[in-house]
């Protein structure tokens, strides 16, 4: 198998992660979730990710569509398509499973992964993080993790507009 097609078989559908993820579970990986817009791939980002990768065997990524970035972000973001982005996140060697979601927040899809370990940043608190009613009920555990400070999609964006 090539390297393209590895990237695209990390790429996801509901049914089809629903299926893998039963796998994961009766082969006992604990399952990692987390979930961002990831609009231009970054130290912060890798960082971000590595880390939450190493909270458990398995990494499952949920990516927001374009129409949930723009609502999120505003008309001029995504800078790039959905579809780039999903290829980008899972060439991510430490990246297992990546699918898209358009809902405002990523609780149907937590409710679908039912991780084990729930990640987001150390900006949120993490009785805060949507799905950690989820996460915790079933024993599970959030985390955050701390972003490097100055790497932010934002922060780049504006460096290139001011360029």
């Amino acid at each position: 198998m090539n390297k393209y097609t590895q990237i695209s078989n990390k790429i996801y559908t509901p049914d089809l992660l629903s299926a893998q993820l039963k796998v994961w579970n009766e082969e006992g990986k604990k399952v990692v979730f987390t979930n961002g817009c990831f609009d231009i791939l970054h130290l912060g980002h890798v960082d971000y990710l590595a880390k939450a990768a190493d909270l458990g065997d398995v990494l499952v990524l949920g990516l927001n569509t374009d129409a949930s970035v723009s609502k999120l972000k505003g008309p001029h973001r995504p800078i790039q398509n959905e579809q780039s982005r999903l290829r980008i996140m899972a060439s991510l060697a430490f990246v297992d499973a990546v699918i898209l979601f358009n809902e405002p927040t990523p609780f149907e899809l937590i409710q679908l992964v039912q991780p084990d370990v729930l990640v987001k940043g150390s900006d949120y608190k993490p009785e805060d993080i949507v799905g950690f009613d989820i996460v915790t009920q079933k024993g599970g555990c959030v985390k955050t993790i701390d972003f490097i400070p100055g790497y932010s999609t934002s922060s780049i964006e504006k460096k290139i507009k001011n360029a």
